[in-house]
């Protein structure tokens, strides 16, 4: 790993059952993320992805690219535009830093509004 390194783009469909299930998972009973009537009525055209799901699938990113002994240390992200159904994000990735064993990646993560996520990922990948 070295420093401008790019991770390869990764694209997730956002599917209705991965945002209730992704929800659910987290113990997250909003009705936004599992009632498209409710979101609506709340302004949103739709439900949409929780912000722990989010960060789940920029962990799952970065640890599938470094592989089975990298350990997250740190997932910093902000939200942007809402993944929605029927959507695709596509996250992409470039190491900032490198120290050692540690790097240090920026993740986007974008759709068809825009960014939907930003931020950085502390890895360690011991030798």
């Amino acid at each position: 790993m070295n420093t401008g390194d790019r991770l390869p783009p990764l694209e997730i469909p956002i599917t209705r059952t991965l945002i209730v299930a992704g929800a659910i998972a987290s113990r997250d009973y909003q009705d936004v993320h599992h009632d498209p009537e409710l979101a609506r009525q709340k302004g949103s055209p739709d439900i949409f992805m929780n912000i722990l799901t989010t960060n789940g699938l920029v962990g799952r990113y970065v640890t599938d690219h470094f592989g089975p002994r990298a350990q997250l240390r740190r997932v910093a992200i902000r939200l942007g535009a809402p993944n929605h159904p029927g959507d695709t994000m596509v996250l992409t990735g470039t190491v900032e830093e490198v120290d050692g064993d540690t790097a240090t990646v920026r993740v986007v993560g974008a759709n068809s509004l825009g960014k939907h996520v930003t931020g950085t990922v502390t890895v360690r990948v011991p030798a």
